[in-house]
């Protein structure tokens, strides 16, 4: 599960970046696919009452509580010869959502079921294999489709070649199949939360010395294929330097990067297609001080290209976090995210922010409705653990555009409404959120959480304007 913050734990494969510039409003339809494969999900496809997921996911729970602490891949290790291992995860997780894209009545409850199997083969200790195969779907969905991000057939996930231990060894080299991973994951991320989660076709070195630490990678994001294999869209690549300083700074690493993103055939603002040939160039400082503080700062640039136009944009992301010293250790945090946006959709200048393929779950809010486009975001929380195995959080966000003639950008990246003339105003809303996870025992945690978004200005002149509410409970056992 992710980490609400970089310091304390609490407890997504979504579509390319839709270039959708005509409309104002960008609402949610009703639709359904099919697949040739017969799997998991098509075998029970029929199932379409709601009240049915509560009884399955309890079911879960239970036999999850009295699992006891061994996990049920070990007693088959203990047969296997050491150099082969096998283990994988269960993840179940219930989600509702009332007025889905600000509509009244626009309601779905459904259930997300997530199952990966784990093969790892290490003939030496300097050598491994590793394949992991995934079958994900959804059940008793009434408005999200049966396709990805909900939903796609058994694939294989991951599968690569790893030489040294890109932990401890001076060199280091991966190949295949594989997780990207950097920093808080606001650019690139495996965006686990979605139930498909993303993976990338990639070669990847790690160099580590006395402190410093340097990922090399060239890749492509692989493409989750409703109705074949995954995989990557030609020329759609992804490479990148990303550094790591651990002792400059006491208590702090600071991580330089740089990440060079292509794309073929895209739509440009003076009309006609082009190619994309952006970079981006940041910088993530994350660090504590004396008397219980701690902080977080991450800026990025984009300059680039996409056929005629001009790639001008930039975002940041500042965090300040307190932890008291008393009972439950209740941690106070005050953050501040800024992501720039296009003032003319034709004047061929691209000023909003692109945000590459992160993590971007609860970043921006639980809601998932806002992303690291086009926004202001000012945050504050509070997190705390009541018992060891017990965390909780609440937070509350309030957003603006950086530009009133931008589009609003969900968390994904896709709009979800835009007026290009400016007139629906600058203020999109708030949101407030509850969460807590639970940990049953070493290899299974439950967790829930609410969140609500009030609309602002501009969302109810640019939507239909009803408050959006999303909820969930989750279960996830590894093994």
């Amino acid at each position: 599960m992710r980490h609400l913050t970089a310091h304390h734990p609490i407890a997504q494969r979504r579509p390319p970046h839709p270039e959708n510039t005509e409309g104002e409003y960008y609402g949610v339809r009703k639709f359904r696919m099919s697949r040739p494969l017969v799997t998991i999900c098509s075998a029970r496809r029929r199932l379409r009452r709601v009240p049915a997921a509560l009884p399955l996911l309890a079911a879960a729970l239970l036999a999850a509580a009295t699992a006891g602490a061994q996990s049920i891949a070990e007693p088959v290790n203990r047969e296997l010869p050491p150099w082969l291992r096998v283990g994988g995860e269960y993840r179940a997780r219930l989600e509702a959502t009332e007025d889905r894209g600000f509509a009244p009545g626009l309601d779905d409850t459904y259930l997300l079921n997530r199952i990966r199997a784990n093969l790892k083969v290490q003939p030496s200790p300097w050598m491994k294999f590793v394949f992991q195969g995934q079958d994900d779907c959804v059940f008793f969905n009434d408005v999200v489709p049966n396709a990805p991000p909900y939903e796609n057939h058994l694939d294989l996930r991951m599968g690569y070649l790893e030489l040294g231990d890109p932990d401890s060894r001076t060199i280091s080299l991966r190949a295949g199949r594989q997780e990207i991973n950097f920093g808080d994951q606001r650019l690139v991320g495996s965006s686990n939360w979605s139930n498909n989660a993303r993976t990338f076709d990639a070669v990847r070195a790690t160099f580590r010395y006395h402190g410093y630490r340097l990922d090399a990678f060239a890749s492509s994001v692989v493409v989750a294929n409703a109705d074949g294999l995954d995989r990557p869209n030609p020329g759609d690549n992804l490479h990148g330097l990303y550094g790591g300083i651990e002792k400059l700074v006491p208590q702090a690493v600071i991580e330089p990067y740089l990440f060079w993103r292509l794309s073929p055939r895209q739509a440009t603002e003076t009309g006609g297609h082009g190619n994309l040939d952006s970079k981006t160039v940041g910088v993530r400082w994350v660090g504590k001080v004396p008397r219980h503080l701690d902080y977080a700062t991450e800026m990025a640039l984009q300059r680039g290209s996409l056929g005629t136009d001009r790639v001008r944009a930039w975002a940041g992301h500042w965090v300040a976090g307190y932890t008291l010293d008393a009972a439950w250790k209740p941690r106070l945090v005050a953050e501040y995210n800024f992501a720039s946006g296009d003032h003319d959709a034709k004047d061929g200048t691209r000023g909003t922010f692109d945000h590459l393929y992160p993590t971007p779950h609860d970043k921006y809010g639980l809601c998932d409705q806002v992303g690291w486009r086009n926004i202001h975001d000012m945050k504050y929380g509070v997190e705390s653990k009541p018992h060891r195995r017990l965390g909780v959080a609440a937070s509350y966000h309030n957003w603006w555009l950086a530009d009133p003639h931008d589009a609003l950008y969900s968390a994904s990246g896709s709009v979800i409404a835009r007026r290009a003339d400016g007139t629906a105003g600058r203020h999109v809303g708030q949101e407030a959120d509850l969460q807590a996870a639970f940990s049953v025992s070493k290899q299974t945690t439950v967790s829930a959480g609410l969140g609500h978004i009030f609309p602002g200005e501009f969302l109810r002149k640019a939507t239909p304007g009803h408050p959006y509410t999303f909820s969930f409970l989750m279960l996830a056992y590894t093994f």
